[in-house]
């Protein structure tokens, strides 16, 4: 008779033990589901093991994987896409809007090597109608996602020459500034007459109603090679546009440049402002640079309420070819800066 409450005993602490154990391990199996070892892939979370695309941009290398906006810095950039608005006249990309993911299948997007291309044909809507041609192109907004800060004007939106009032250059975002790019032309337009064929703009300076700068790449059906040119448009309103030839010949006949730089060969440009000096470098690897001074005294830009912004993309000089003929150009680096106070 006093071995069963013995008995008893054991097989309630067997039970206690058993029950408790059980708790510990479900309590494991709860907190391993809530922090996995690997998590699924979430809308704002990267699944372990991969690299952070932002350390990958920090190291200079560009994901095929993503979207133009999250390989190069955009934030103070808008485009415009030659696409109905809704009024006759291109689309606009907002700021807000580039910067979340923006892709377009046809005239912007990552390419295979995580270059940002650009692509633009001949026919298309423009961004006015005092507007010849077609355009893919990010226009400088250096006021970000505030848009409560007017798009014209001498506004934080914009800047000046150092050159300019000193009132203007307070009212500004800043003074003087350099935008480098680094591409590769892929293509060019074949189609239209003469004066048209082969030739897109890829980088500019634009004032009020003016260009202090415009980039031109050409290349002539026949020619195996492109040229480098620029323009220098003042504000005289008379037309009398300079124009600097870099590399090559910017002539409807020009022969095949024996320097010259070949659809799909990348090369760099910059563009420096300081006060009225207005410098164009074009570089490759393995040549010497090319590059243009102009004096921008007599221009124009230096008096107040001209104000500039930079712009970069495919400018297409074309339209007389076929419709759905086009120029395209993939960028590699985009960067720009400017004198605050």
């Amino acid at each position: 008779m006093k071995k069963l409450p013995y008995l008893f005993v054991l097989l309630l602490v067997s039970f206690l033990t058993f029950n408790c154990s059980s708790s510990t391990d479900d309590l494991v199996e709860d907190e391993q589901e809530e922090t996995p070892t690997t998590p699924e892939p979430e809308e704002d979370k990267e699944p372990e093991g991969e690299t952070d695309p932002e350390e990958e941009n920090d190291n200079g290398e560009l994901n095929p994987n993503l979207a133009p906006s999250e390989n190069f810095d955009l934030s103070t950039w808008n485009l415009s896409v030659p696409v109905n608005n809704g009024n006759g006249t291109a689309l606009n990309i907002s700021v807000a809007t580039l910067n979340n993911g923006y892709e377009d299948d046809v005239f912007f997007y990552t390419a295979d090597d995580g270059g940002m291309v650009f692509k633009c044909p001949n026919e298309g809507y423009k961004t006015s109608t005092n507007t010849s041609y077609t355009r893919v192109e990010l226009r400088e907004m250096l006021r970000g996602t505030n848009t409560g800060i007017p798009t014209q004007g001498v506004t934080k939106n914009n800047w000046v020459f150092g050159t300019a009032p000193n009132a203007d250059i307070n009212a500004a975002y800043g003074y003087d500034g350099e935008m480098t790019a680094t591409l590769a032309v892929n293509h060019v337009t074949t189609t239209g007459t003469n004066s048209h064929i082969g030739r897109v703009i890829v980088g500019q300076i634009h004032a009020n109603d003016d260009e202090p700068v415009r980039i031109y790449y050409r290349k002539l059906p026949n020619n195996e090679l492109g040229s480098i040119y620029f323009a220098h448009e003042p504000t005289d309103g008379n037309g009398s546009e300079q124009w600097h030839e870099l590399i090559g010949s910017r002539s409807n006949s020009a022969s095949n440049p024996s320097d010259g730089i070949a659809l799909n060969e990348k090369f760099s440009y910059k563009i420096h402002v300081e006060g009225d000096a207005l410098t164009v470098t074009i570089s490759r690897e393995g040549k010497v640079d090319v590059s243009k001074t102009v004096d921008m005294t007599n221009s124009g830009f230096n008096v107040g309420g001209q104000y500039m912004y930079f712009k970069a993309g495919v400018y297409n000089q074309n339209n007389t070819g076929d419709d759905n003929d086009y120029v395209q150009a993939t960028f590699y680096a985009l960067e720009k800066s400017h004198t605050t106070l």
